[in-house]
């Protein structure tokens, strides 16, 4: 069910900062018209950290009432309080997702025996299949493969998104290739490591920031990689590699917000204490969507 490029979707918004609900169902269209194989609904890149527990629920429960079941649906669920991640994890399985992505739970620091119980808790109260989220850039908490490799052992802990180093993925294969085969899916948060990946068998997709700008590149790449085409997928990287880069000069998802403005996807709104994009990137991020051709 889960494979290829999974956008990492923004939350649209009004300049007041309310959630543009029109905005998100014309996102939501596009994304499936082109090509896009699966939503992550409100994770780092949709403001979690901003909004409310109510509105957190109601942007999960809206984006499944307008996929329609077209393509996956994955809920960000998670907290830094394994009371609060069950809380919107139990919300998230009632809206009809099909999968949740739990983070590890950011600066409270817990050891591996800490992140262990906390998955497993939430694993054992919620019947949803589960990615395990690892970004230790941004939670100053890293699952270490040996704690991913107990939580495996548990049916519905199928997979996790890696957002740290192309070492870890290759340590991750290592644990769960058997017979040149893995039962574990492993798909990589960082956008300029997934072509790499992809060709080396490493990875099943990509959960993407750069698909919000550039779905159907990043479908095209994805799906190349996943039938073993080595040269399509490193061309197409080759043209997104200024975007992956461009979106990130400032923190995520400041530029890809911009950008999206700029390419009339969406308005300009953003919460504190995340605010616009620097005009000292202006120049350069409208430069990079000039030459992809998603602006004139």
């Amino acid at each position: 069910m889960f494979q290829g490029s999974m956008v990492a979707l923004v939350t649209p918004m009004h300049e007041d900062g309310a959630v543009d609900w029109p905005r998100l169902e014309q996102l939501i269209e596009w994304h499936i018209a082109e090509g896009t194989d699966g939503i992550v609904s409100v994770g780092t890149t949709g403001e979690s950290a901003t909004l409310s527990h109510d509105e957190h629920k109601a942007v999960t429960r809206f984006t499944v009432e307008m996929v329609k079941k077209r393509i996956p649906v994955i809920a960000g669920a998670g907290a830094n309080a394994t009371k609060e991640a069950l809380e919107l994890s139990i919300s998230a399985y009632q809206s009809g997702v099909d999968g949740m992505l739990q983070v590890a739970p950011y600066y409270n620091k817990p050891p591996q025996k800490g992140l262990y119980e906390h998955f497993r808790t939430i694993t054992e109260a919620v019947p949803l299949p589960m990615m395990l989220y690892n970004v230790p850039g941004r939670t100053s908490s890293d699952i270490l493969p040996d704690t991913v490799a107990a939580l495996s052992k548990f049916d519905k802990i199928i997979g996790i998104k890696e957002a740290s180093t192309y070492e870890r993925l290759l340590a991750l294969n290592a644990l769960f290739a058997q017979n040149g085969k893995r039962d574990f899916l492993i798909f990589s948060g960082e956008d300029g490591l997934a072509a790499q990946a992809l060709c080396e068998g490493l990875i099943d997709g990509v959960v993407s920031v750069t698909a919000n700008v550039a779905p159907r590149l990043m479908h095209e790449m994805n799906a190349a990689g996943l039938r073993g085409d080595r040269e399509g997928c490193t061309q197409i990287n080759e043209q997104l590699a200024p975007l992956h880069r461009a979106l990130f000069c400032q923190s995520n998802p400041i530029p890809c917000k911009w950008a999206l403005t700029r390419m009339g996807k969406i308005n300009n709104g953003i919460r504190l204490p995340l605010v616009a994009l620097d005009e000292s990137y202006h120049a350069k991020l409208e430069e990079t969507l000039q030459q992809l051709g998603f602006i004139d």
